[in-house]
C-alpha cells in the first residue's frame, strides 16, 4: 500500500499553511523550509511551478500519490460537469476522507490506518480499502468491535467540525455521506483549476 511517510512539518512549510491538520513546529516555523529560512531570496515562480505547487498541496492534503491521482484526474475530465470541482469531489469520496471528516479519526493519515485495519464499515460490511468511493446515502459505521478504541473516544470527543453532506450519530456511531458535496461546501484551500492547466498541458 503506497502512501507518504516522510516529514510532515516540512510539507506544510513549502505550502505555508497546516496541509495536515494542527501542527505546533509549523506555528513556530512559519517559513518555507531550508538552511536559509526567510533569508533566501525566492523569484517569481513560474506559471508551471504555481500549478505544480497546487497539485502537490492537493496530493498530499489528501494522501494520494500520483498515479492514483491522475487516475482521479482523468476520470473527472471524462465526466460531465467542471473537471476541477469533481476532481475535488472524488477526492472528498473517498471512505478515508469521509472517516476523517466524520471525525472518527484526527488526520486522515489516522484514517487511513484505521478503514486499513478493519474498523470501519460501510453499509454493514467492512471495508479495508482506503480509497474506496462512497456514493449518496452509504452509511460508514465504527465496527462493533472498535467501537470502544481509545483513538476513536478521543477523537471523537474532541471533534467539533460540522458538514452538511454528512451526518453523524454518535450513540450508534455511524454516518451517513448524504451527498457529494457542492465546490463552496469543500473547505480545503485548493485551487483547482490550475491542476487542470497543468494536466491539460
Amino acid at each position: 500500500m503506497a502512501r507518504y511517510t516522510g516529514p510532515k512539518t516540512k510539507i506544510a512549510r513549502k505550502f505555508g499553511e497546516p496541509i495536515f491538520g494542527d501542527d505546533k513546529s509549523f506555528e513556530k516555523k512559519n517559513y518555507p523550509p531550508g538552511q536559509h529560512g526567510n533569508n533566501r531570496r525566492r523569484g517569481k515562480k513560474s506559471e508551471y511551478a504555481v500549478q505544480l505547487m497546487e497539485k502537490q498541496k492537493a496530493k498530499y492534503t489528501y494522501g494520494i500519490l500520483e498515479r492514483q491521482f491522475r487516475n482521479l484526474f482523468e476520470k473527472a475530465n471524462r465526466s460531465k460537469g467542471v473537471t476541477g470541482e469533481v476532481l475535488l469531489q472524488l477526492c472528498e469520496s473517498r471512505l478515508d476522507n469521509v472517516v476523517y471528516r466524520m471525525g472518527i479519526s484526527p488526520s486522515r493519515r489516522g484514517a487511513r490506518q484505521l478503514v486499513s485495519h478493519r474498523h470501519i464499515t460501510v453499509n454493514g460490511e467492512i471495508v479495508n480499502i482506503p480509497s474506496y468511493t462512497l456514493k449518496a446515502g452509504d452509511v460508514i459505521g465504527v465496527r462493533e468491535k472498535s467501537k470502544s478504541l481509545e483513538v476513536i473516544e478521543n477523537s471523537l470527543a474532541n471533534n467539533s467540525a460540522v458538514y452538511e453532506w454528512i451526518t453523524w450519530n454518535t450513540e450508534k456511531r455511524e454516518g451517513t455521506f448524504v451527498n457529494i458535496p457542492e465546490r463552496l461546501q469543500i473547505p480545503e484551500n485548493i485551487k483547482e483549476q490550475l491542476i487542470v492547466e497543468l494536466y491539460s498541458k
